[in-house]
């Protein structure tokens, strides 16, 4: 029998299982999760015959390596990387063909944060909740990797793609997200809410799956109450203490008890996924 599995060579920075996610149990406290850049992930895993729920390695920033028991079609796509087979140059953004026993590496990002590995048959760990995803905040799902791990992957799939390379979006030079005012943004001053629609910000450093954290004017409140806390969406944009926006992502916690002055588009989101710390953010308010 084909040993179906992957060892790792190389962990990472932080490199994490991801799929979809598990959405529709935040009522039980538990976030959705899932890859920060899910059209990357759904891509590569189409370049490898995998449906695009299929789980897939996060990595972030500096890549990984790992080693398929058997032969194998990779595709790794999201932050632009190099990529390697024993040491050999292979593509980024096309299906490579590793064969058993080879390490493949995936180098640090050239431009953006994430990187996504899928592997065909996909990483078959075990699910929860009917998801893969590791989720770093409530911390179900597999761990996060670790030298000399070793990955289940599925069965080889029947459909193989004959795609040499595709296109995709360019890591943000400049980060546009388009908000929708509200719930709680008449907890701030209208010159607060101003500043939020027409001052830059930028990405900070202490920006994780959790949420983006930005840098730049503080949001000088109206209500100084303490507010009850409450439900929180996915690309809900907190106004913790220090005045400075936070947008949650994916692995965000699902009440909160800080204003949320807007919520970001689904849309606008994978990008954020690719943003590096210093990069402009500008957000584009919808006023209700």
């Amino acid at each position: 029998m084909t040993d179906r599995a992957l060892s790792v060579v190389r962990a990472g920075a932080l490199t994490t299982v991801q799929d979809r996610g598990r959405p529709g149990h935040a009522h039980l406290g538990i976030p959705r999760s899932g890859a920060l850049d899910a059209p990357a992930a759904a891509l590569v895993n189409r370049l490898v015959g995998n449906p695009p729920g299929a789980a897939v390695l996060e990595t972030t920033v500096t890549g990984c390596a790992v080693r398929p028991r058997s032969a194998v079609t990779v595709a790794v796509g999201g932050a632009p990387c190099p990529v390697a087979v024993d040491g050999r140059p292979a593509a980024w953004g096309g299906p490579v063909r590793v064969p058993a026993g080879s390490v493949l590496d995936v180098g640090p990002a050239v431009s953006g944060l994430r990187s996504y590995v899928a592997v065909s048959g996909g990483i078959a760990v075990e699910p929860v909740l009917g998801s893969r995803s590791t989720d770093l905040l409530s911390g179900l799902g597999p761990v996060p990797l670790a030298v000399g791990a070793v990955l289940p992957l599925g069965p080889e799939p029947a459909v193989h793609t004959y795609v040499d390379l595709a296109p995709q979006a360019a890591p943000p030079a400049e980060l546009v997200l388009r908000v929708t005012l509200g719930p709680r943004d008449d907890w701030f001053t209208p010159a607060a809410v101003d500043v939020f629609a027409t001052h830059a910000y930028r990405v900070s450093s202490a920006s994780n799956r959790i949420g983006l954290r930005t840098e730049g004017p503080v949001l000088e409140r109206l209500l100084t109450d303490e507010l009850a806390s409450e439900g929180m969406v996915l690309g809900a944009v907190q106004v913790p203490p220090d005045g400075r926006p936070l947008v949650f992502l994916a692995d965000h916690p699902t009440t909160g008890g800080y204003p949320v002055i807007g919520v970001v588009r689904a849309a606008d989101l994978p990008a954020a996924a690719q943003a590096v710390p210093g990069t402009p953010v500008r957000f584009v308010v919808r006023r209700r």
